[in-house]
């Protein structure tokens, strides 16, 4: 009864001391406990039995985050907690597995209102030695596909594609070099820096629109223009086939359902897409990362990602990878594509008996 009564504990504030003196009765009740923690009834928007995935674990799954640690290595599996990342990085039934590996550090320009990697104006300095480490690694893991993907960086005059370049160039230059899958940011439109990433020997060309055109300004950043990521991806394959850089280049794009779009925007948004000659789309569920990120408009229905897979494919896109956990850099994607890259290398290079007819 001697303490003061600013210290004392008061039933509704769950063990916390608080001031108390200028608190009615019905503040400190305890009946009024869930509203002091803002507790909510069951949400509408609670996670469905089909986003639960796996804990992550396994050899190979230990064995890839050790690598990845100890090379200081930063990837989007982590970075934007990916929910496929115990399937990806625990391997498939051959024990091989994936990962996507973020270049260019784990800090953004750009502050999309879904995405959970750290942003500022002006992120550290690029690691000149990432090129080769990334590339080291990589080839060490003696993968057959990879992906790499990168923040955005407008702090820099060609965005960043330098950098992403001469990591590509560095992995194609092993024994044994895997095919590489680029995920890149839009270099605010620069054709130059389309170009540099082109050259640099990847086999598919990715950049997500991530939403469709009316939804756009609500869910990425203001610098990020839904018609201008279409201007990329068909620059992209425009100077490839224009240049004889590669032919056979592979365009590739993601979309997130759940965030508030009609079946009509999907729809607009997959025309768009083919009249821009992309050629592998994705869609995944939106997944709000916390509470002060861009809110989730609804869960979709497994049904609803089998619809636009079937309508994806009667539209006439090489591939669509579609369900809620599907994600832009998906392993079933990969496998897929490197299927398909290997059947059109055996297709365009001239067999054994071939050259010894010509040779003689």
């Amino acid at each position: 009864t001697s303490e003061n009564s600013s210290s004392r504990i008061k039933p509704g504030f769950a063990g916390r001391t608080s001031n108390v003196d200028n608190q009615s009765a019905s503040d400190i009740s305890p009946s009024n406990l869930g509203q002091k923690f803002k507790r909510n009834p069951r949400s509408q928007h609670r996670k469905p039995e089909w986003l639960k995935a796996a804990i992550p674990n396994g050899e190979n799954y230990r064995k890839l985050h050790e690598t990845v640690s100890s090379l200081n290595l930063a990837t989007v599996c982590e970075e934007a907690r990916c929910p496929n990342i115990g399937e990806c990085w625990g391997g498939n039934e051959s024990g091989v597995a994936t990962a996507t590996i973020m270049l260019m550090g784990d800090t953004c320009t750009r502050a999309c209102r879904f995405c959970n990697i750290k942003t500022a104006k002006a992120p550290p300095p690029l690691d000149e030695n990432e090129p080769y480490r990334v590339g080291k690694a990589i080839l060490e893991w003696g993968l057959d596909y990879v992906v790499l993907t990168s923040v955005d960086r407008d702090d820099l005059s060609d965005g960043g594609a330098k950098h992403i370049a001469d990591t590509v160039f560095t992995i194609k230059q092993g024994d044994k070099a895997p095919y590489v899958e680029v995920l890149t940011p839009d270099f605010q439109g620069q054709h130059a820096s389309i170009e540099c990433v082109i050259d640099s020997g990847l086999d598919v060309f990715a950049h997500n629109v991530e939403t469709v055109r009316s939804l756009t300004p609500r869910v990425r950043d203001r610098r990020a223009d839904y018609d201008q990521s279409l201007r990329v991806l068909q620059y992209a394959k425009q100077y490839a086939h224009e240049q004889k850089v590669n032919t056979a280049l592979i365009t590739k794009t993601s979309i997130m359902l759940g965030c508030g779009e009609s079946d009509a925007d999907v729809q607009q948004t997959l025309q768009d897409l083919r009249a821009h000659h992309v050629d592998v789309v994705t869609f995944g569920q939106y997944l709000q990362p916390s509470r002060k990120h861009m809110k989730v408009d609804a869960y979709v229905e497994p049904t609803k990602f089998e619809h636009w897979k079937t309508v994806a494919e009667e539209m006439g896109f090489l591939y669509c990878a579609s369900g809620p956990l599907v994600r832009s850099s998906y392993k079933a994607g990969e496998y897929f594509l490197r299927d398909y890259l290997n059947k059109n290398k055996e297709e365009t290079e001239p067999s054994t008996e071939t050259t010894k007819t010509t040779d003689s």
